[in-house]
């Protein structure tokens, strides 16, 4: 049997990644690089001359005196951490598929696991941000979307879904004309509700064929402008899982809970939004191994600042005050 070529891809070995990046100043270089790929520009007046203020790492704008730092604006906002820190945090939970637990990334850091829970949220916050600027539907003809629950079972709550700490989201798989997966999308929802999927369909290119079960909260596609709706009663017994035209999206759904069980063994729901938006990350980025972690940089760069304050919120409490701050 042929190997599967992208499971097999080279990566970026630890010692590869050391060559790289060997200090703080070949980080603040790569940096500045990828926020500024063009040179730098002034934040206030977009003028592209500077100087450098050395003693105190800041930028100054030649015109207006603006100074800035490499990291003023981004998710990195605020931090104390060296940049060497953060590069190879991107290095560690950008590479493997499953991703790093935050007491296994501080040790592999040699910080706190408290610091170690800030940085991968803060980047995972970046890996959200990122996918949400993407349509699905724009490489593949075809969306197949599933309805699921993520929860433990618990002592005297009883079986079967939708029972207390089961937290419900919807999963959509973009395939190829040959039925190949190509990326995939998360949404943790309040429920399996008609608005929920029209809010995802809000995120899907027009001309796109969505395919999806009988559930009642899915029949609302066919109203979607643009947008053409396959529609497959299933049932709900064991059988329904197996059933080919989800192929994808229950591959994906054990993927998800194999990867969530073994890596982290509990999660709040308030942050699952977070964990399964890192997953979906990875995997659309599957395919670019050796450079996945300037992929994670570039989101970094281009992620507003997420302080403490709101990283431990759950994301509508986040998104309504950042919502706010902006219209101020």
């Amino acid at each position: 049997m042929p190997r599967n070529r992208v499971q097999h891809q080279k990566g970026l070995s630890d010692d590869a990644f050391e060559r790289l990046y060997p200090d703080e100043e070949a980080c603040r270089m790569a940096w500045f690089t990828w926020r500024w790929p063009e040179g730098f520009k002034c934040p206030r007046c977009a003028t592209t001359e500077y100087c450098e203020i050395r003693d105190r790492q800041l930028l100054q704008c030649r015109r207006c005196r603006y100074q800035t730092s490499l990291i003023a604006g981004t998710i990195l906002q605020g931090t104390k951490l060296p940049m060497r820190v953060w590069f190879r945090a991107m290095h560690l939970l950008a590479q493997g598929k499953k991703g790093l637990s935050n007491i296994e990334l501080g040790r592999r850091l040699g910080i706190s696991t408290n610091a170690a829970w800030r940085v991968q949220h803060k980047l995972m916050q970046a890996m959200i941000e990122r996918d949400r600027r993407y349509k699905l539907g724009a490489a593949g003809p075809r969306i197949e979307i599933d309805d699921a629950y993520i929860g433990g079972e618990r002592t005297g709550e009883g079986a079967g879904r939708g029972r207390r700490g089961h937290t419900p989201f919807i999963i959509a798989v973009e395939t190829s004309a040959d039925g190949r997966p190509l990326h995939a999308r998360l949404q943790v929802v309040r429920g399996f509700q008609t608005g929920e999927t029209k809010r995802l369909c809000m995120g899907v290119q027009a001309g796109t064929t969505v395919v999806s079960d009988g559930g009642q909260w899915f029949r609302c596609i066919a109203e979607q402008p643009g947008i053409r709706h396959e529609r497959h009663i299933t049932g709900s017994d064991r059988a329904a899982a197996r059933h080919p035209a989800f192929r994808w999206a229950n591959t994906m759904l054990a993927n998800i809970k194999n990867s969530l069980l073994a890596t982290h063994r509990v999660v709040d729901a308030k942050h699952l939004p977070r964990y399964l938006g890192a997953f979906a990350w990875r995997f659309n980025r599957r395919f670019v191994l050796k450079t996945i972690h300037e992929r994670l940089a570039i989101a970094a760069t281009a992620t507003p600042p997420m302080p403490y304050r709101l990283l431990k919120l759950a994301e509508a409490r986040w998104l309504h005050a950042r919502t706010a701050f902006r219209a101020i």
